[in-house]
């Protein structure tokens, strides 16, 4: 696959790097990158692989741009607030590069449609921010033998890492059991410094272009870790474990990390709900001052010692975002004992 004039001019620093050159470009026109989640880490990683001229890339995600993400998620606008950010992305970028073909899927990744998914491209991006999708991914990676790079964020740390790459270790190598659904709080409840996700997100594509070109040394059986507070980084090594042994997807991981509900609820279906219920709202202040359903407001961080002042005899409809948070405050209060009808709105506040 040769390269057009235009695209010579285009990657130009590329051909003349000793490293890459015209084999490696080429390699790069060829290939195919998916990338879980368009949020903090997807932005980078998807400017960085479009820039550098991967050919094929995709991009998942159900999520509507926010004005709470601007702050962090610099492929987008105020122009394009309630919009899906999967296809904001792909508009974006092609303006970036007109010589790159986006396949935009504006959906969750479940494992209904993982594999299908997964057999389309070479590499897997994780940019999620949720212990069951990046279980998910690893488990549906695996099945279809494919190398995905992996990145977190939390408030001024990160990790980045290969998994699943010429079968080497995966991710539950490194992290075989989930942590407690309440243990691990999101950048919605405790904040994130805005540069970070790009830091993290162009080490990720970073290590997607050595992948392609076979330049390198890759972060397999590696974590890097980085403090942007000290500048401090590290690289463990893990090695790959027998006992990980992956031969289905799982039906529901969500119940697998812990997080599991008795019922759901559309925001559709809550307008016609007839029984007696309180809402609970365990997002954040400032995005409870933005717009909200009404009900009680119990920020999740705040649940496991104010749980007492929700009224006990009625069913509890619990909301956040994405419905993510929703679903770990059911657990908590169900750890709680709490003999409630719990239902956790589905999808959150934006889901159709």
């Amino acid at each position: 696959m040769t390269l057009t004039y235009g695209e010579e001019e285009q990657y130009n620093r590329h051909l003349i790097l000793e490293e890459i050159g015209l084999t490696g470009q080429e390699k790069l026109k060829q290939s195919s990158v998916l990338v879980v989640g368009a949020g903090g880490l997807g932005c980078p990683v998807l400017q960085y692989l479009t820039a550098s001229g991967v050919g094929t890339i995709g991009i998942i995600d159900d999520d509507l741009v926010s004005q709470s993400n601007l702050q962090r998620q610099v492929l987008y606008t105020h122009r394009d607030l309630g919009k899906h950010k999967a296809e904001c992305a792909a508009n974006r970028l092609s303006a970036l590069n007109p010589y790159v073909k986006f396949q935009v899927f504006k959906e969750r990744l479940s494992p209904k449609n993982a594999i299908a998914l997964f057999n389309l491209f070479d590499i897997i991006v994780d940019g999620t921010d949720n212990f069951p999708t990046r279980y998910l991914i690893n488990d549906a990676a695996v099945l279809t033998n494919t190398p995905f790079v992996f990145g977190s964020i939390f408030k001024f740390e990160g990790q980045v890492s290969v998994f699943n790459y010429n079968n080497g270790p995966t991710y539950r190598c490194l992290f075989p059991t989930p942590p407690k659904p309440d243990s691990v709080p999101n950048c919605s409840d405790i904040g994130v410094l805005g540069v970070l996700p790009g830091i993290i997100g162009s080490l990720q594509a970073n290590e997607v272009i050595k992948i392609i070109c076979g330049i390198g040394t890759l972060l397999s059986g590696k974590l890097l870790t980085i403090n942007t507070l000290t500048m401090q980084q590290r690289i463990l090594n893990y090695s790959k474990e027998g006992n990980t042994v992956i031969s289905a997807l799982q039906d529901n991981y969500e119940t697998f990390c812990g997080i599991e509900t008795r019922a759901e609820i559309t925001l559709k279906e809550l307008k016609a709900y007839q029984h007696n219920y309180t809402l609970l709202d365990v997002r954040s202040p400032l995005e409870r001052e933005h717009f909200n359903l009404g009900g009680l407001h119990i920020p999740l961080q705040e649940l496991d010692r104010r749980y007492k002042e929700i009224t006990t005899n009625k069913d509890i409809i619990v909301y956040c975002k994405a419905g993510m948070r929703s679903q770990m405050a059911i657990h908590i209060l169900r750890e709680k004992g709490l003999k409630n009808n719990l239902i956790n709105l589905k999808g959150g506040l934006f889901h159709q």
